[in-house]
């Protein structure tokens, strides 16, 4: 491994090359967007930094003060343009009695004036930048209560914040209406409880959280600016939407609600504000192409559907909205403006959706439709359609997979050797890794970065100790990350650079966290432990446990065969143990932050019967790593393999 005082390095000629052809091929004197992300301002904090009560930061945008310079060699211009407009922060009207916070987080917080409070839309991602986003709104709109909170849907950038904007005390007797898409607590449990550990440790790579922000690290992360570094909170709904044209009235505000699931998340959903002539489209548009397939890992959405529910709204609203205002970036004033932007979306994802399903009626495979797909200029061309966060190449291959699957029917591809194994045979049949490293450099300094990636990797794979491979593998990696025009991909590229050079920097905890456990009801909870069971270390057991958990009735547990099944009806005819204790001693089980008998020991649990069958789960509840190596080989991946 290199010294971790091993620094990024500069652009290569190809790489300043490439950068500077972007100029030519876009209209950068087209300067609309930054008027729009301009108007309306009414105030901001200065400096823009928001601390934690014990004086942590958990946001600061002074960090990406040189973003103020020109464009150098090692960024991409295009995103430089979307990184400038991105920073743009404080307190904006929209129109009459809305209002948003920009650039307090990686999404927007809207404010609706209602008529004795506040309607809070998507309380960004930590309970301390919604609560100076809302001090910034008391301080110019006035000191009034909160009446309602919406969640357009089930991203934690969305809610994580609110309860730095209400409690749960408030909620619980009513003051307050929180109202979401249905499936909302299903699909955030999903996809930040059962995957979270692997999501989070991912989301390093595509939000660049391990990156210094400069000109060689972290510039944008095309949604936004960056992450806000806090804990996300959870409330649970008191209203869900199940259909469109559901209509409530919040604190004497008409909403028209338009249910969209399966789109940018698996429950979404736009509204509609009549009387104030406002169209919120959620994150179902935004100034960039969208994921399919996100990064990070999540489901694969459903790009017909999305282009569906766009074309929808805009003949269900389109005439009557006077502005379009959304999760992130900055609204769309004039109904020919509306217009344009919301086809353009919606042609965007259409495109992408039928073209490749035509090249694979054709018989061309997921990576040979992403390499010959080009968009018609009229989308190309226009800023709001430019691959920032999501990008043509991922696109592609993620409607190839939704209608596909993984396997592209080459048998050569139904059973290969898993990574380690497989490049230790690439290196040995390439010659060695000596000679492979050499045609590298060759490749390398011909500009074929993405070839150096792949090749050099097997080396790595091969013997992750190989400084010299690891060596070049960064500095290809760094110089894809230079061009990018994709924000997720340039931190991906970077930090895997930094990966490979500095070693695993992540030591923190990853996956479920006990406020979001407890917003879960007891079957989320089983379903949650199920996940973390060793099924391997519980394939030999046979417990069956009736649980009460808060006098809710009883709930039966049954582990065997290697999994955990629960059910309100009995597995079997007979209970091992009857054991009562309440929700939130549960969630703590289920976290590992109390044991079964530690619990038993301090009085949380009250047991009838055989205790050692009641212990089971929690006892074979399986530990995450939240710290896993992406781009070098885990221990036990090169532990078993043998070069014939």
């Amino acid at each position: 491994m290199t010294s971790p005082l091993s620094r990024p390095k500069a652009a290569t000629p190809a790489t300043a090359a490439a950068n500077r052809a972007v100029l030519s091929t876009l209209d950068f004197a087209d300067r609309r967007s930054f008027d729009d992300a301009r108007r309306g301002f009414v105030a901001t904090i200065d400096p823009p930094v928001i601390r934690a009560e014990n004086g942590r930061v958990v946001w600061d945008l002074t960090r990406y003060d040189f973003l103020g310079g020109d464009c150098p060699d090692t960024v991409n211009p295009s995103l430089w343009r979307q990184a400038q407009l991105t920073v743009r922060h404080g307190l904006f009207r929209v129109t009459d009695r809305i209002h948003q916070i920009r650039g307090f987080d990686i999404a927007n917080m809207t404010i609706v004036e209602g008529d004795t409070g506040y309607l809070v839309i998507d309380p960004l991602l930590t309970p301390e930048t919604a609560a100076a986003g809302m001090r910034l709104v008391r301080e110019h709109l006035g000191d009034k209560p909160i009446r309602a909170i919406v969640y357009t849907h089930s991203h934690t950038d969305h809610f994580g914040g609110v309860k730095g904007v209400v409690s749960g005390h408030e909620v619980a007797r009513g003051a307050v209406r929180i109202v979401a898409p249905s499936g909302f607590m299903e699909h955030t449990v999903s996809e930040n409880v059962h995957a979270g550990n692997a999501m989070k440790r991912r989301a390093q790579y595509m939000y660049g959280s391990l990156l210094p922000a400069d000109d060689r690290g972290v510039v944008s992360v095309g949604l936004g600016a960056a992450l806000a570094n806090g804990a996300p909170t959870l409330l649970a709904p008191t209203d869900l939407v199940a259909e469109t044209g559901t209509e409530m009235v919040l604190d004497g505000v008409r909403i028209v609600f338009q249910y969209t699931p399966d789109s940018e998340a698996p429950a979404e959903m736009n509204f509609f504000l009549p009387d104030l002539r406002a169209l919120c489209m959620a994150e179902n548009v935004s100034h960039n192409m969208h994921n399919l397939y996100t990064l990070r890992g999540a489901q694969v959405r459903d790009a017909a559907a999305w282009s569906n529910y766009i074309r929808d709204a805009l003949d269900l609203f389109g005439d009557r909205a006077d502005v379009l205002f959304i999760s992130h970036h900055w609204p769309v004033w004039g109904r020919e403006a509306i217009r344009e932007f919301m086809e353009k979306q919606r042609d965007l994802y259409r495109f992408i959706h039928d073209e490749t399903l035509r090249w694979a009626a054709r018989g061309l495979n997921a990576a040979e439709i992403a390499e010959r797909l080009e968009l018609p200029p009229a989308l190309a061309t226009y800023w709001s359609n430019r691959g920032y966060y999501g990008t043509l190449e991922h696109n592609v291959k993620a409607v190839y997979q939704k209608y596909l699957g993984w396997f592209d029917a080459n048998p050569a591809n139904l059973h290969p050797h898993p990574p380690a194994a497989a490049a230790a045979r690439y290196v040995e049949f390439m010659g060695g890794a000596d000679e492979v490293l050499r045609k590298a450099r060759a490749s390398f300094d011909a500009g074929d970065y993405r070839w150096v990636a792949e090749v050099v990797g097997r080396v790595v794979f091969t013997d992750p100790g190989n400084e010299d491979a690891r060596a070049l593998q960064a500095d290809a990696f760094e110089q894809l990350g230079y061009q990018a025009e994709a924000a997720s991909w340039r931190n991906f590229y970077l930090t895997g650079a930094q990966e490979l050079r500095s070693g695993v920097a992540y030591a923190g905890g990853g996956g479920a966290r006990g406020d979001m456990l407890t917003a879960m009801t007891t079957e989320m909870l089983l379903d949650h432990l199920a996940v973390r069971l060793d099924g391997t270390a519980a394939a030999g057991c046979d417990a069956h446990v009736a649980l009460d958990v808060d006098g809710d009735g009883r709930i039966f547990v049954l582990v065997r065969h290697g999994v955990l099944v629960h059910s309100r009806r009995p597995q079997r005819g007979d209970v091992d143990a009857t054991v009562a204790l309440s929700r939130p001693v549960l969630a703590r089980l289920v976290l590992g932050a109390l044991t079964a008998a530690d619990s038993e020991a301090a009085g949380h649990v009250t047991i009838s019967g055989d205790a050692a069958a009641w212990r089971v789960p929690f006892d074979l509840r399986g530990g995450f790593d939240p710290a896993f190596p992406i781009v070098t080989p885990r221990a036990t991946a090169q532990s078993n393999y043998v070069v014939l």
